[in-house]
């Protein structure tokens, strides 16, 4: 197989022609990564990349679909995990005496923003006014908080937003306006993972480690643009399946 770059295809054109006469495939670098690693290249997206990925995000039917599916999960998630609700709410109050609950701007679908609601699992004065990115092993998380990240019990407020249609099941995690505009300018193709839904969970989420840095959100990006390139329903079940799996893992 011969794997070339695309701003190399000029020089190795005479190569690739007889490479493909030897019979041996031959394939841009972007698309190897692609297809043999299901991650993209954010820094080497052709092109014509807009107008080949995946048209599920504008089909009335995968976004039809998507959204039936997002409501029952939703609905059934709130009703079977209110009583785990008020009692980690208690628990987080009795710890601190401070709010259970807690909003927080992001940025949704095409950069529209919207509030997300979480359990609170940090300290009260966690930030004191400056946005700062949440580390692995954070020393502002409390004791409950530590737990309910772990299980992600904190994450169940947002089957609210997505009730709302704000958020989806599956999607790009929304991340807070002031680290969208630094991703946006150190990071290229940033803004691109906006053309889906933000996700409760998402292809980045359940192949990438936690992370908190420009290298880390574009190592993530690479996943959430194949998933923007490559969304179907049976990606986002194999997402939810791989993500409960995962929450079952962390809860033992």
């Amino acid at each position: 197989q011969l794997v070339f770059q695309p701003s190399a295809l000029g020089m190795i054109e005479d190569v690739a022609y007889r490479a493909v006469n030897d019979g041996m495939m031959v394939t841009s670098f972007p698309h190897y990564v692609e297809t043999n690693y299901r991650r993209t290249v954010p820094a080497e997206i052709p092109s014509n990349w807009l107008t080949s990925f995946s048209a599920g995000h504008y089909s009335p039917f995968f976004l039809m679909a998507k959204r039936g599916v997002d409501i029952a999960l939703a609905l059934a998630g709130l009703i079977l995990s209110a009583p785990l609700i008020l009692l980690t709410a208690a628990l987080v109050k009795l710890e601190d005496r401070g709010p259970a609950f807690y909003r927080q701007l992001r940025v949704g679908r095409f950069g529209h923003p919207f509030t997300i609601y979480k359990i609170r699992s940090m300290r009260m004065d966690a930030e004191k006014g400056k946005a700062e990115w949440a580390a692995k092993n954070d020393g502002r998380v409390t004791r409950i908080g530590k737990l309910i990240r772990k299980t992600r019990i904190d994450e169940i407020p947002q089957f609210l937003n997505i009730l709302r249609g704000e958020m989806s099941f599956v999607g790009p995690r929304p991340e807070r306006p002031e680290f969208v505009e630094q991703l946006a300018e150190a990071v290229p193709n940033y803004k691109l993972r906006h053309v889906a839904k933000p996700g409760l969970t998402g292809w980045a989420q359940i192949n990438y480690p936690y992370g908190a840095s420009v290298e880390d959100a574009e190592e993530k990006l690479a996943f959430d643009l194949y998933y923007v390139k490559h969304a179907t329903m049976e990606l986002d079940c194999h997402i939810i399946v791989r993500t409960i799996l995962a929450v079952m893992e962390g809860a033992r």
